[in-house]
């Protein structure tokens, strides 16, 4: 069982999963089918959920059992998950009889996060199943509790009946910081950028929380410079751009959120842009075309970005910064999201620069940092200060 690209004639694509012989998996297949065009997933998504499920499929394979008798046993496929090791869990390995594993005790090959991301995607595609007839409905009752609000207390009842619905299978997630990179590294991948495209990639993650696939699918017309652009047809004041989710973009890229919104621009981004346009103007196969961030050195030039290429970028500015460990995309990101929540900014301006569909999404930055706890700390007058004792 293994994950597969698929690419329709259109080029928008999607991920399935093929079994040993090569054939699609009917049950995935559909799934995902239904994910990236019924439910306007993200291409990207597909693939984490190919490659989630084919992990199930193929320890159902490995150990004698139909994709429904292992759901039925989906607490035996959680302890393989969590200790079975590329060697026994990639495509084309053992998973069954004969392969024998550390059990719990052990150091998990997987982490929690992990193990619950590959549940959240058999779940999804069991309900599928169960939806489209292919699968008996009893199954959604193995994943989930279903229960009615009558043992709630009487304040947190919904008007009338209300029912409610919670995995069975998960692991306990420890609440851990959000992953940030700090602004002295920052600093150094900027230092050690070889070229205004790159500073301008570093600030516009750093500086305006941009994802990859949001930078990578950013257009000409995305980007407002200007003090005012109602001549272009655009309300928003100030420098600024807009972040648009197409479809079939020629290098991958694809903004996650399903809503248009619009990012402001600090000085810095907006005199990177300049720096950068007088550099892509000296490169001339990469002058003309739509896309913001092409190709100026290698490949083919003025072709756009892959997203790919970004981390690759940032690793290897992280590598000649000296940098004890690479900085990475999303961690630029994490370090907007946390700036500004320092600044004060609510939790609601944090969602909308981010792009998060839900603002629980953007709960992690507002959590204080052990610096900030420290200042509250240490501006707590003492005892004698509040008792008013002056000796």
């Amino acid at each position: 069982m293994r994950a597969f690209p698929v690419r329709l004639p259109s080029g928008v694509g999607y991920w399935t999963v093929l079994d040993e012989d090569l054939t699609v998996v009917a049950v995935a297949d559909g799934f995902l089918r239904q994910l990236r065009f019924g439910r306007d997933g993200a291409e990207s998504t597909t693939k984490s959920y190919a490659h989630s499920i084919a992990l199930f499929l193929r320890w159902c394979a490995g150990t004698g059992r139909s994709w429904q008798a292992g759901v039925e046993q989906l607490g035996l496929f959680m302890v393989w998950l969590a200790h079975a090791g590329p060697s026994a869990s990639a495509a084309g390995a053992r998973a069954g009889a004969g392969v024998v594993l550390p059990g719990p005790g052990a150091t998990p090959a997987r982490g929690a996060r992990r193990v619950n991301g590959v549940l959240t995607a058999v779940r999804s595609m069991v309900v599928h199943a169960v939806a489209a007839g292919q699968a008996d409905g009893r199954l959604v009752g193995l994943l989930y509790e279903v229960a009615d609000d009558r043992d709630l207390p009487e304040a947190a009842r919904e008007a009338g009946m209300s029912w409610r619905m919670r995995a069975r299978h998960r692991v306990h997630e420890p609440e851990r910081p959000v992953g940030r990179a700090g602004d002295g590294d920052i600093v150094a991948v900027l230092g050690a950028c070889r070229s205004a495209r790159d500073r301008l990639i570093v600030l516009l993650m750093a500086r305006a929380g941009l994802r990859r696939g949001e930078l990578c699918g950013l257009r000409r017309a995305d980007v407002h410079l200007l003090v005012d652009s109602r001549p272009l047809g655009c309300p928003v004041a100030r420098a600024h751009l807009h972040v648009v989710r197409r479809d079939a973009s020629p290098n991958g890229a694809w903004a996650k959120s399903r809503r248009e919104r619009v990012v402001p621009l600090d000085r810095l981004c907006v005199t990177a842009f300049d720096t950068y346009a007088f550099e892509r103007m000296s490169v001339p196969a990469a002058a003309a075309g739509d896309f913001v961030v092409v190709n100026l050195f290698r490949g083919r030039i003025g072709a756009p970005m892959r997203p790919d290429a970004v981390g690759d970028l940032i690793a290897a500015a992280s590598r000649r910064a000296g940098l004890a460990r690479p900085v990475t995309p999303h961690q630029l990101r994490h370090a907007f999201g946390s700036n500004a929540a320092d600044a004060g900014c609510g939790i609601d301006v944090i969602a909308d620069l981010l792009g998060h569909a839900s603002v629980t999404s953007s709960q992690v930055y507002v959590h204080p940092d052990p610096g900030r706890l420290r200042a509250a700390v240490d501006a707590v007058p003492s005892p004698r200060e509040l008792a008013g004792v002056t000796s």
